[in-house]
Order: C-alpha cells, then sequence, then structure tokens
C-alpha cells in the first residue's frame, strides 16, 4: 500500500514538472517601468499600474496639492486649475504620466481645465 502511495506521489510530482515547461510562460516586464513605451503591450502599463499603487507616492516639487485630496475634476477655480498648469509646464515629458500617477495615489484628481493638456502630454 506504502509502494503505491509513494508512487501517485512521485507521478504527480514529475507530470507536474513536466507540465510546466509545456504551460505558456510567463511574460516578464523587460527592464523597468522606463521602458513602457505606450504601444500595444498593455502587460506592461498594467504592471506599471501596479507597481506604482504598491510604492509611496512621490513628490514633484507639488505638496501643496494634497490640500485638494478627494476633490472632484469638476471643482476647481481658475485660479486653482491655474496651479496644477504651472506644476505641468514645468516637467519634463518623462515625467508627466508618473506626476498624474503620483496625484492618483495621492487622492487628487486633476481639474477638468487641466485634463486635455495632460493627456495631450502623457500622449505627446
Amino acid at each position: 500500500m506504502i509502494y503505491l502511495v509513494l508512487s501517485l506521489v512521485v507521478l504527480g510530482a514529475v507530470l507536474a514538472l513536466f507540465s510546466r515547461k509545456d504551460a505558456d510562460p510567463v511574460v516578464q516586464p523587460k527592464g523597468d517601468c522606463a521602458t513602457c513605451d505606450g504601444s500595444p503591450n498593455t502587460r506592461c502599463e498594467q504592471e506599471c499600474m501596479m507597481e506604482a499603487a504598491t510604492k509611496a507616492p512621490e513628490y514633484y516639487d507639488d505638496e501643496e496639492l494634497d490640500q485638494y485630496q478627494g476633490r472632484a475634476g469638476s471643482d476647481y477655480s481658475d485660479d486653482e486649475a491655474e496651479q496644477f498648469r504651472e506644476i505641468l509646464t514645468t516637467l519634463r515629458p518623462e515625467e508627466v504620466a508618473p506626476w498624474g500617477r503620483s496625484l492618483t495615489l495621492r487622492g487628487i484628481e486633476l481639474p477638468n481645465q487641466v485634463k486635455d493638456e495632460f493627456l495631450l502630454l502623457v500622449e505627446g
């Protein structure tokens, strides 16, 4: 009886070992999230967003924007939206998308007056 149980365990281990080789390989991201280039490889963007969600938000000399946490994008005055615009225009192109992720992680929604400019820079 013990030999039957042991042979079943060994057979299961061997099958598991060989079936792993036939399984679809897990796609590992190449490099860091800075290598995501917006190509149709959406897995890259998803992994970057998940990675960003597990890290503390990065600040871009914009701590004053924390006062807008929980506010809807339609609730900003033009003067308040201008604060976001000033920061947006000082960012380097590679900082725009991470800045948007930082705002999201901090619970800050972009003002409607600035969203189009932000999207143009991200897609640009």
